[in-house]
C-alpha cells in the first residue's frame, strides 16, 4: 500500500512542484497547470496523462490505473489506487502527467 504522504513526497520532489488546494482535495501543480490531484481519504490519486499513456498505464495495470469514469476521463484524466500501485509505476505515470504539463504553453 502506497501511504499519501509518500505520494505527496514523490508529487513535490520533481522540479519546481507545488501544493495547492483544488476543492476538496490536494492538488500539485508545476506552472500552474494541475498534473495530479491527491483524495486522501479514498486514497486515490488522479493525474492527467494523454490518450496514448491512458491506455498504456490501463492496459498494463487494470484495476490500479484506470479512466476517470466520465467526460474528465476521455479528456486523459486518470485515477490511480494507491492501495494497489507500485511505487515505481506511481513514479512512471507521476512523472509521464508533470511533463506532460510542465510542457503545456500557458496561454
Amino acid at each position: 500500500m502506497m501511504k499519501t504522504e509518500t505520494f505527496r513526497e514523490i508529487a513535490l520532489s520533481l522540479p519546481n512542484a507545488v501544493e495547492l488546494p483544488h476543492f476538496d482535495k490536494a492538488s500539485f501543480r508545476v506552472n500552474k497547470k494541475i498534473f495530479a490531484t491527491l483524495n486522501a481519504p479514498q486514497c486515490i490519486a488522479t493525474i492527467k496523462l494523454s490518450a496514448v499513456d491512458q491506455n498504456v498505464f490501463s492496459s498494463v495495470n487494470p484495476g490500479i490505473i484506470y479512466p476517470v469514469p466520465n467526460k474528465w476521463g476521455k479528456h486523459g484524466w486518470t485515477h490511480i489506487d494507491l492501495k494497489k500501485v507500485r511505487k515505481s509505476t506511481l513514479v512512471d505515470a507521476l512523472t509521464t502527467s508533470y511533463f506532460g504539463a510542465a510542457s503545456t504553453n500557458n496561454k
